[in-house]
């Protein structure tokens, strides 16, 4: 049989047609297996623009767990496997079957599995730790109860904001140190702190009594621990008034943040 080549020097030879009635015995009798005739591929664009018939197989591979309920199970990890390994375990099992959309789905299914069940442990756990120390609180001695209701916690942002503030009074005292005492810096954080407690006490007198206590207190106790502290560990600036000031500064802070 005369042959005719395609346009493409890379394509093989293809049969001439025969006449239409011939050419649809023949493909009877290619569906019904009498010639052993082997489908042939389609090797390039112009064997498919000629006309030419021909079957394209695709080698995608299959991801062979996707029935598998586990989700660990699924991507081939752990119970106790870190963030890391599930991800990476993930990342791995996308890139080798990307070719496959049910594989590539069946993936990522079990991979937001594990975040959710993750995501619900965290979350359990931060309101056991509520309930274990509202628990604590419930069991303590009276005493600890009746200290524990004047004291609130508040917003984050208010306690930053207050602990900024006492810290720079703490560096301008350094910094004066050498020059003046810290007696304006004291006197400056008492009545911030006051200020502060009014805002919560709605009181201005019960407010003063608070800070004014709070000052006492701060002085007295640190004039007792810091003669302890060895001179070795502090800088030769720093005087006993100085470091009995900054003490203060550490208790008005508390009162005035905490205190309710």
């Amino acid at each position: 049989m005369a042959t005719i080549l395609s346009s493409s020097s890379t394509c093989l030879s293809r049969p001439v047609l025969p006449p239409r009635r011939v050419f649809l015995r023949s493909l009877t009798e290619v569906r019904r297996g009498t010639f052993g005739v082997v489908p042939m591929r389609v090797c390039c664009s112009a064997d498919v623009a000629l006309g030419g018939g021909g079957f394209v197989h695709e080698n995608v591979p299959k991801f062979p767990r996707m029935r598998v309920w586990d989700p660990y199970k699924r991507l081939g990890v752990s119970l106790d496997a870190s963030e890391e390994e599930i991800r990476g375990a993930r990342n791995f099992l996308l890139e080798q079957y990307a070719g496959h959309e049910q594989s590539v789905e069946s993936v990522e299914a079990a991979y937001e599995k594990i975040l959710m069940k993750s995501f619900r442990e965290r979350k359990k756990s931060k309101i056991n730790l509520k309930s274990k120390l509202k628990k604590k609180v419930e069991e303590s001695p009276t005493w600890v109860k009746t200290l524990l209701s004047f004291v609130e916690l508040p917003p984050i942002d208010v306690i930053l904001r207050r602990l900024f503030l006492f810290v720079f009074m703490g560096v301008w005292s350094v910094l004066n140190s050498a020059e003046t005492g810290p007696a304006f810096q004291v006197a400056l954080s008492l009545g911030s702190c006051i200020y502060f407690l009014n805002e919560k006490m709605k009181s201005l007198a019960r407010s003063s009594i608070t800070g004014f206590v709070t000052l006492v207190l701060g002085w007295v106790l640190g004039s007792i621990f810091v003669p302890v502290i060895p001179i070795a560990l502090l800088p030769p600036t720093w005087s006993l008034e100085l470091l009995t000031s900054l003490v203060c500064f550490v208790f008005l802070f508390l009162a005035c943040t905490f205190l309710k």
